[in-house]
């Protein structure tokens, strides 16, 4: 691989750890909405689609973890 596509990969990989920052923060407080909720609400709708939230989100860190060991692995192939 070139230096230029080892940059590009390697400026991608670095937006992709910004990315999974934001997404870490967003299902922290996704998280924590949930946790004040009243345990009445907890087992409700809007519990459930909380729920459902953070696990969606956690769901796309370990994908974009995934991508970034992928991206990675070429960097350095």
């Amino acid at each position: 691989m070139n230096n230029a596509r080892r940059k590009a990969l390697t400026t991608i990989n670095e937006r992709i750890a910004e990315f999974r920052g934001v997404l870490e923060e967003l299902k922290d407080a996704e998280q924590e909405y949930y946790d004040n909720m009243p345990e009445s609400f907890q087992t409700g709708d809007k519990g459930q689609k909380a729920e459902t939230a953070v696990d969606a989100i956690d769901s796309a860190i370990q994908s974009i973890e995934e991508a970034a060991g992928y991206l990675d692995e070429a960097v350095t192939a």
